[in-house]
């Protein structure tokens, strides 16, 4: 028994190794962690329950037959995150460059079908040189395995990927297919064909970094949420994010109750919005003001800041924030920030978390570039998400509400549950200037006239009373009894019930 015992040990020191220790001490020297590494500092100490480590490829060609390394480069099982349960796997680049075989597919395959059994998020770590090419459809199959299961996982079970190095070809649609893409500075990129391919197609010259590196995806393309400087960073970041998230689609997320009382006056609020109509303030103000202990957990900070995503807690409870910033674009909505918000909106209607919208928007953005890159089509996708939504949504009117935006920023005839107005805040179809050079074209030559019109209908308009007549507002409040008014609004949608006719699924316009 010994013996066998001492053989077991052996075999799982081997797998430990990886790639060996050379490899080891190159990852270390790119600044990079191991996949190991990455799972003990993501994971609570000792919690980490490994399943596959024996799992070897299958591979005869090209002398494959006597490279043979246990794990096959990659690291899966589950563990916990703050005592919550978590599946992992987690790539090892110093096992033939992370490259993904048929066998290395079946263990990722593995632990997201018990993931969808039992109601657990699953996390990706990608750290992978792409498909192994000696192994050919083989491992081309084994990606779209896991393409399958992440679409069957998506709205079920929430899914995170990090990617902390190489992530190329058809490897990077796993990633695109989750919920979140988290990315480290200078060791990690995404891209469906590499820069050599690229300069023979397109003879365009371009760096990894450029083409695909952290600052890309995050400013440029909006493909990952968010950047970080280094694994250690990002992996607690990881920790933090799923601190919001529910274990699955069967539960509601977790309550962690802080000492910040519900009803805390925030009398700063009260001059917020500056009394200049077209002078911007910052909406992540009144977001860190009004919940719970300032702490604001934000999505995709560096892409399409017109708008503010992210989670929150009010009273504990997991809330998503909306939010129009007018310090950017004066707060409009284009094409970036509609796509951006439209996620994030499903995301959170997918998994019980209640939707907070803090609206200050004049409209949509006007010009060519706009119309001829579909904002029609791309604006109805934030319509969509909205109107689809059945967890509670609460939305306050800060001070602009213009026009089609005025609907789409989660309006009480979207199915907004509770809908609120600061007092200075300015419902219309557009703004009173614009609107009496139409509604009086004749008095255009008579600039007397006009500003008495101007005047006269910003005495009617320009105020959130012409909705409340209407219902369309359910209250005026003060800006300092905001995060009262929304603890309270929460509460009383605690038990909200509210579902969308039956069908197999509806067609968003993609």
């Amino acid at each position: 028994m010994q013996e066998i015992l001492q053989e077991l040990e052996r075999k799982r020191a081997a797998a430990r190794l990886g790639g060996g220790q050379k490899r080891i001490d190159a990852q270390h020297a790119k600044g990079k962690l191991t996949a190991r590494e990455r799972i003990e500092v993501l994971l609570d100490e000792g919690s980490f329950e490994e399943w596959d480590m024996f799992v070897e490829h299958r591979c005869t060609d090209f002398g494959m037959a006597e490279q043979k390394i246990p794990g096959d480069g990659v690291v899966t099982g589950y563990g916990t995150i703050d005592g919550r349960l978590v599946f992992v796997f987690s790539q090892d680049f110093t096992v033939f460059g992370g490259a993904l075989s048929e066998a290395h597919a079946e263990k990722i395959c593995k632990i997201m079908d018990q993931a969808m059994k039992v109601g657990a998020p699953v996390i990706g770590l990608n750290d992978s040189g792409g498909a192994r090419i000696q192994e050919g459809v083989a491992s081309l199959g084994g990606y779209a395995e896991v393409f399958q299961r992440n679409v069957l996982a998506s709205g079920v079970i929430p899914q995170i990927s990090v990617i902390m190095g190489p992530c190329a070809g058809g490897a990077v649609y796993s990633p695109a297919m989750t919920d979140f893409i988290f990315m480290v500075q200078d060791t990690s990129y995404m891209f469906v064909t590499g820069p050599e391919v690229v300069k023979t197609v397109t003879h365009e010259e371009v760096t990894a970094e450029e083409l695909g590196g952290a600052l890309t995806h995050t400013t440029k393309s909006g493909v990952a949420d968010r950047a970080f400087e280094n694994d250690i960073e990002a992996l607690l970041m990881v920790r933090r994010l799923f601190n919001y998230l529910p274990l699955s689609n069967r539960e509601k997320p977790p309550v962690r109750k802080s000492g910040d009382p519900i009803d805390r006056i925030e009398l700063s609020l009260d001059t917020l919005v500056p009394d200049n109509p077209n002078k911007p303030y910052d909406m992540k103000e009144l977001i860190v003001k009004t919940v719970d202990d300032g702490d604001f957990f934000e999505i995709q900070p560096d892409y399409a800041k017109n708008i503010i995503v992210g989670f929150a807690r009010m009273d504990g409870q997991t809330v998503g924030i909306v939010a129009n910033q007018p310090l950017v674009l004066a707060g409009c909505l284009d094409i970036k920030s509609s796509i951006k918000a439209a996620r994030f909106v499903r995301f959170c209607d997918a998994f019980h978390i209640p939707v907070i919208t803090f609206v200050d928007v004049p409209g949509f953005l006007p010009g060519t570039a706009q119309e001829y890159g579909g904002i029609i089509k791309h604006g109805a996708k934030l319509l969509y998400a909205y109107a689809e939504a059945t967890v509670p949504k609460i939305t306050v009117i800060t001070r602009k509400a213009y026009g089609g935006a005025y609907d789409v920023m989660a309006s009480k005839h979207l199915r907004g549950d509770v809908n609120l107005a600061w007092p200075n805040a300015e419902i219309a179809v557009m703004g009173a200037k614009g609107a009496v050079e139409i509604i009086f074209r004749e008095d255009k030559k008579d600039p007397a006239k006009l500003a008495e019109r101007e005047a006269a209908y910003k005495a009617r308009f320009a105020n959130p009373f012409v909705a409340a007549e209407r219902g369309y507002i359910d209250d005026v409040i003060l800006p300092h009894e905001t995060r009262k008014r929304i603890c309270r609004s929460l509460a009383m949608l605690k038990d909200k019930k509210l579902d969308n006719p039956w069908r197999k699924h509806g067609n968003i316009p993609l």
